[in-house]
């Protein structure tokens, strides 16, 4: 005897129920939020800062890529700060010379089959969840950028700490939490 589509859809439904029953969440361990679209939106309207060029450490909108004094001493670099802009991730000019003689450095020089380790930092304003987004978006620019210039992605790996670290209370504190760890690897 052929079924009805009234049967049909009741039998689809018995057959889908606990399927639906699993995948609505029987698990315990919640899901991990979307971390992308809270990335996308900042938690704070960038306040206006000079031209890259022109920032200190103690500058308010500052933000260093701080590099291991073993990669240093290593490359031939001098310590210098190179920076980025408050609640970015986009490697300015400042650091793109600094990341670029790294790279050298690393892929054909005195580093070069070693590999680096990226940590992103955050300042403790904004979520937690969106300050350890944006510390790992600004490690993840600085190894693209590294990669761009010829440096294995292989060789490079990248983490965030978020706020974790962050120390300051202050507009120039602040400057100083938002930054990447540029470190030689074990």
């Amino acid at each position: 005897m052929p079924l009805s589509s009234t049967h049909a859809a009741r039998l689809a439904l018995l057959a889908l129920a606990p399927c639906l029953a699993l995948a609505s969440g029987c698990s315990s361990t919640p899901k991990p939020k979307d971390l992308t679209a809270q990335a996308a939106a900042p938690v704070l309207p960038p306040p206006a800062t000079p031209a890259p060029s022109t920032l200190d450490p103690d500058a308010p909108g500052a933000s260093a890529v701080r590099i291991d004094d073993r990669i240093l001493g290593a490359c031939h670099l001098e310590r210098k700060q190179a920076y980025f802009d408050f609640d970015s991730a986009k490697v300015g000019a400042d650091a793109a010379a600094t990341l670029a003689q790294i790279a050298v450095c690393f892929a054909t020089g005195p580093l070069a089959g070693r590999s680096l380790q990226l940590v992103g930092h955050a300042d403790p304003r904004g979520e937690t969840e969106y300050n350890f987004a944006l510390g790992q978006s600004r490690a993840d620019a600085v190894a693209g950028f590294l990669a761009q210039k010829g440096l294995e992605k292989a060789r490079v790996a990248s983490t965030s700490r978020g706020e974790l670290d962050a120390t300051g209370s202050d507009e120039p504190g602040w400057a100083r939490d938002r930054h990447v760890d540029v470190l030689l690897a074990p």
